[in-house]
């Protein structure tokens, strides 16, 4: 039990220690301010209905079949060709 309380307090020390670091050197009003104006960034986007969404998604899924069926094909073509050379 009492070893617990020991652990308790140095890791309450360390953070304790580590707040009072940042808090010195400023990085706490930094942090703050990127996290403020993160936010007002992004209530300036124009972000898409459900709709646009939806029909974007399914646009990517499309593309990436496509490129996969192209890649598998030209795997196949090139894979003959070398077995070809080498039979």
């Amino acid at each position: 039990m009492k070893n617990e309380y020991l652990k308790l307090a140095i890791w309450a020390a360390v953070i304790g220690g580590v707040f009072a670091f940042l808090w010195k050197q400023g990085y706490l009003v930094k942090i703050r301010d990127y996290i403020a104006e993160t936010k007002e960034e992004l209530r300036k986007c124009a972000w898409p209905s459900t709709d646009e969404l939806k029909g974007s998604t399914t646009v990517v899924m499309i593309t990436i079949a496509l490129m996969g069926g192209f890649t598998v094909g030209v795997d196949w073509v090139l894979t003959m060709f070398m077995r070809m050379i080498n039979s």
